[in-house]
């Protein structure tokens, strides 16, 4: 047995509890990821014909889908999925009393 385990509780952010930069807006952006391949598949969309409508290249779509989001900024991801039929809403409210702000996405 290994008596030298240590655990370490998650924020609930795994980019934060990795310190990578931005890592308030990557799971945010993982979710659109999400998003744009439920919407590919129910569009029975190719990653040519994804391509050409978000007008970029078939490699950089397949790149994307497979999460590889370095390049693509949030404000560009929310395009992407407006493009293919969703409407997004951006609201703000106060944040709680003794929490830090945080950014969030739900989807309906």
């Amino acid at each position: 047995m290994i008596d030298d385990v240590t655990v370490t509780r998650s924020s609930g952010n795994v980019f934060a509890d990795l310190a990578l930069p931005n890592s308030e807006e990557e799971p945010v952006k993982a979710r659109l990821v999400i998003a744009l391949r439920d919407l590919i598949a129910q569009n029975g969309l190719s990653q040519t014909a994804v391509g050409y409508l978000l007008g970029i290249a078939q490699p950089d779509v397949s790149k994307l889908l497979k999460g590889r989001i370095s390049g693509f900024s949030l404000e560009r991801l929310l395009g992407f999925v407006r493009t293919l039929g969703t409407d997004v809403e951006i609201k703000l409210k106060p944040a709680r009393a003794n929490r830090e702000s945080h950014l969030r996405l739900m989807v309906a």
